[in-house]
């Protein structure tokens, strides 16, 4: 019986011990290799930080795109409409806090996860901005398109019922008083009764009957800080408020007011000072002709007002 009593223990004892070995060894490849879950989480753990870095490496792509459309958004699309550039600060802006971040600190993968993040919400900024950006330069694109409609372009007379450019902008001999004179505009010698067109785009800002001596004269309104005269007129074809557009009828060629002979003198006023009407002529010469015309503005020649 005592026999029996020890191989029972003895039993017993093995039994436990093999248990806690194995229990052991259990526990072992557990700490060392994990669960058949935790291998398979920490494969998929793998995987999405590799997806991570790939994300990363094209959202790098991304802001290297972003950065080529700002430098040309820049330095070519607001250059050319004289617009002031975008600051590269205000394109990230709205980023800079530290604490965004705060929930993704503490992990394993947090580094690759606020980095995706951080130039996530950098393009996201770079684009809303850009985006912006390209609506102004469409609405400047836009307004350019009418300003170089109602900026003055054109001779004021056919060229064909010209008989002459009797006299140039400058100083020029006044043909009443013999004396030098400031001559503020161009006058174009024409048979009375010619056509006369306005030379932009813009709003009739004045019908004058007795301009002094301008004689009967239309002032057009262009805006962007442009005005022109059309003085010694015979009649009207407008009204003061009338819109008129480039190479509409406005008026006919008279010799109202001081004036020796008829004629149209015209001029061109930029934020109210009188210009040289001569540069406002590229619409209907050649290189040549208007090369020409600047030899001709040069020569000495008698004011018909």
């Amino acid at each position: 019986m005592a026999k029996q009593k020890i191989n029972i223990g003895t039993v017993v004892v093995f039994l436990l011990t093999t248990f806690i070995f194995a229990l052991g060894i259990v526990a072992l490849i557990f700490y060392f290799f994990g669960s058949p879950v935790e291998r398979i989480q920490a494969r998929e753990i793998e995987y999405l930080r590799l997806q991570y870095e790939i994300l990363d490496d094209r959202l790098s792509d991304m802001e290297v795109v972003a950065e080529e459309l700002e430098e040309r958004d820049n330095n070519i699309y607001r250059m050319v409409f004289e617009a002031d550039p975008v600051p590269s600060k205000l394109r990230r802006s709205g980023f800079a806090s530290d604490h965004r971040y705060e929930e993704l600190i503490g992990y394993r993968n947090s580094d690759v996860v606020q980095r995706v993040a951080g130039k996530l919400d950098t393009i996201a900024s770079q684009l809303y901005y850009q985006s912006v950006s390209y609506d102004e330069v469409f609405e400047m694109a836009r307004q350019k398109s009418k300003m170089l409609l109602c900026i003055p372009a054109i001779i004021p007379v056919k060229t064909s019922d010209l008989r002459q450019i009797s006299s140039f902008f400058g100083y020029r001999t006044d043909p009443i008083y013999k004396v030098t004179k400031y001559h503020s505009g161009i006058d174009f010698a024409a048979d009375r009764g010619v056509p006369v067109y306005a030379s932009g785009d813009g709003v009739v800002e004045k019908v004058d009957s007795d301009g002094w001596g301008y004689g009967k004269m239309i002032t057009i309104d262009h805006g962007y800080g442009y005005q022109t005269r059309y003085a010694h007129l015979s009649k009207f074809a407008v009204k003061k408020g009338d819109e008129v557009k480039r190479g509409q009828l406005v008026g006919y060629v008279g010799s109202t007011g001081k004036a020796t002979g008829p004629h149209l003198h015209y001029e061109v006023l930029k934020n109210g000072t009188q210009v040289d009407p001569i540069y406002f002529f590229f619409n209907d010469l050649s290189p040549e002709q208007y090369e020409k015309l600047l030899e001709q503005a040069e020569e000495p020649s008698l004011t018909m007002d």
